[in-house]
């Protein structure tokens, strides 16, 4: 089991109220609600650092010299459907 720490939080009454009965809504106790609403917030702020990190390593130039490159080969028979099958997907 992974350990814990204890930390008192200061909450307005407002707000407390507000996480108890949505905690009770979803069957959870208080203190389940706060711990994951943390590790929602941590992992959604983590998630936009991992973008944030990746973008600033793309080459917009060469991904849109791979986007307009030309095609060499017509898809594979696997790839695609036998006519018997095919579906006219076109809207009306």
């Amino acid at each position: 089991m992974a350990r814990t720490s204890n930390y008192a939080l200061r909450l307005p009454d407002s707000l407390k109220k507000a996480a108890e009965d949505t905690a009770r809504k979803d069957g959870t106790t208080l203190n389940q609600f706060i711990v994951s609403a943390v590790a929602e917030k941590v992992s959604a702020l983590r998630t936009a650092d991992f973008f944030a990190e990746r973008a600033g390593a793309g080459d917009l130039d060469a991904a849109l010299r791979f986007l307009s490159r030309a095609g060499g080969e017509a898809p594979a028979e696997a790839d695609s459907w036998p006519v018997d099958e095919a579906v006219d997907r076109r809207p009306d």
